[in-house]
């Protein structure tokens, strides 16, 4: 153990604490920039500096570990000043559109701009002009706002192992950039949005389409349906003050009807039809040894991994569309049938947590008589700039309910939003079908949690099926070398781009560096969606009474053929530059 002295106050903390985390558990904030908890801990911005006694400069805190009998000072007349300039710096060759910028009000930069009382720039001079990289569907790159912290680097490349973009260049030509500058549609980007959630400003974030709704709302020959994923409803109150978890699917709805849409529909019954299908898949499957392990298909990120990454293992694929894709094509066939809607009127959007699905809803493979499944998705923070453009007071409103008949889902479909989710539905209906019981094991404790892989024995009508869950694409990296050398044996896995799966997806509400390093986002969302779950009448997917009758009037069977012409699709492998 450590003794020192931070701001007059003697603390005693673990050798090898560096003075950040001491003067935060003394209570004494630091400010920081480019400091992101266990991934971009490197000292670049010099926002944390401070003064040690008997020592000349400053020291950088966030790296600098703590020594017996340090005296620390976080905020002397020279440290402020200090960082002012650092500040009036890093401004001075910034973009300065924050009345119109996406990330104002939730700008890290602009919070410490406001904190400093940095009102103008004392070094004018030249500024960089790069180009805005939008020709992706998923994610704009708008250079610059950005300010070289090297966070979404460290994201792409360390958490998730992609690499897709680095610091390029030197001095003043120094950027953050991809293969030969060319832009994230071009190269082995997944489209996962990690690095959005990491960015501390404006230079990353989701390809926006709100005006392509609003636009399609307001026409009367448009019948506008919107479905919502499991994980919005977990995590759209934090964009109006909520507590982190706050379960606001009832204000949700509401607020989506005052928006004009004509149908609110629930995406977990679109998870549910994804279990129907993805059991019965994974059933065949495991009696007849065939293309084990069955891997889940449900992330779009993944599913672009795997393609560039490895597609000779393509073919443990599960064939089934994702759970909102899957919908989508109902809607557009039996509901249209059944409600006698011109298919081509209809105009399908969902909000999901996700840009990759931005990335997914446009696949041709994803097309049924000429028409996409989904026309439009949007995120949670895009629903959220909605729901404010409407001037909506979103804490006010009551509580509604979803649309009838496609309203009706299960909790199974709600925990689809948090890793091990997926696998713990389908399991709830593998064992039914294996066994043609209905048992009343519903939890599967063993792939819950936080761990990026989650491995599992289970045991189903005395055959022992083993299953893992992964996030992350570094961890999906890991399963995958394990299938690709033979090493495993695994029958079920599931995979998720995202640490901690749906709920931390890269169009969900973003949280700057103190909140991440201070609160764990993804247990109190994730909690959230399994207390939707054992609150649930119906658990199991199959139990579900909509899916019944649908598939009883016009699917027929899971697997069978009308049932593989919409919910189901194929993959095949892709370039990772297409340069």
């Amino acid at each position: 153990m450590i003794n020192l002295t931070i701001d007059g106050q003697k603390i005693t903390v673990p050798e090898g604490t560096t003075i950040l985390n001491a003067a935060k558990q003394a209570g004494i904030d630091i400010p920081t920039l480019c400091f992101l908890k266990e991934i971009n801990e490197v000292g670049d911005c010099r926002m944390c500096i401070v003064e040690v006694e008997g020592r000349k400069g400053f020291a950088t805190s966030c790296i600098q570990q703590v020594e017996e009998g340090m005296v620390v000072h976080t905020h002397t007349p020279n440290v402020l000043e200090a960082r002012h300039v650092i500040l009036d710096l890093i401004i001075s060759n910034h973009a300065k559109d924050c009345l119109t910028c996406t990330r104002s009000g939730n700008c890290e930069l602009q919070a410490l701009a406001t904190k400093f009382n940095v009102l103008d720039i004392e070094f004018p001079g030249e500024m960089n002009k790069h180009k805005i990289d939008d020709s992706s569907p998923s994610i704009v790159r708008d250079f610059n706002k950005c300010i070289l912290c090297r966070r979404c680097v460290a994201t792409c490349k360390n958490v998730q192992e992609i690499g897709a973009i680095d610091c390029v260049n030197r001095g003043f030509e120094s950027c953050i950039s991809t293969v030969g500058d060319h832009s994230l549609n071009d190269v082995d980007c997944t489209f996962c949005g990690q690095c959005i959630e990491s960015c501390p400003t404006g230079a990353l974030h989701e390809k926006e389409t709100i005006n392509d709704v609003w636009v399609k709302l307001k026409d009367p020959e448009t019948v506008v349906l919107v479905q919502t994923a499991p994980a919005t409803r977990v995590a759209l109150g934090e964009e109006f003050g909520m507590p982190i978890g706050t379960n606001v699917v009832g204000k949700m709805i509401t607020a989506l009807k005052r928006l004009g849409f004509y149908k609110v529909f629930d995406t977990n019954t679109g998870a549910d039809f994804t279990i129907m299908e993805e059991a019965n898949e994974f059933v065949e499957r495991f009696k007849n040894h065939d293309n084990l392990p069955m891997l889940t298909s449900c992330c779009p990120a993944w599913v672009k991994f795997i393609e560039m990454e490895y597609p000779e293992l393509l073919s443990h694929l599960s064939s089934c569309k994702s759970p909102h894709q899957m919908f989508g094509a109902i809607l557009k066939t039996y509901y249209a049938k059944k409600e006698n809607i011109d298919p081509e009127k209809i105009y399908v959007v969902s909000v999901m947590p996700c840009i990759a699905k931005k990335f997914e809803r446009q696949r041709p493979e994803m097309k049924e008589n000429g028409l996409y499944d989904v026309d439009n998705v949007i995120t949670t923070r895009e629903l959220a700039r909605m729901i404010k453009q409407a001037n909506i007071d979103f804490e006010k409103l009551e509580d509604g309910t979803f649309d009838s008949p496609m309203g009706e889902a299960t909790g199974a479909g709600a925990i689809f939003g948090t890793t091990g989710g997926v696998m713990e539905a389908a399991l709830r209906t593998a064992q039914d079908i294996l066994t043609g019981k209905d048992l009343p094991k519903i939890n599967f404790e063993q792939v819950r949690g936080g761990e990026g892989i989650k491995r599992a024995t289970i045991n189903i009508a005395g055959q022992p099926i083993s299953v893992v869950a992964a996030s992350g694409l570094s961890n999906a990296r890991k399963i995958m070398e394990e299938i690709k050398s033979g090493k495993s044996n695994y029958q079920f896995v599931e995979i998720m781009a995202c640490l901690g799966g749906c709920i931390m997806g890269g169009g969900q509400p973003i949280k700057n560096s103190k909140i991440r390093s201070e609160v764990d986002v993804r247990k109190l969302r994730a909690d959230s969606l399994y207390s939707i779950d054992e609150k649930s009448t119906i658990r199991k997917s199959h139990e579900n009474p909509i899916l019944k009758k649908i598939y009883e009037e016009y699917l027929e069977k899971p697997g069978g053929y009308r049932a593989e012409k919409l919910l189901h699709t194929k993959y095949a492998k892709r370039e990772k530059y297409n340069i």
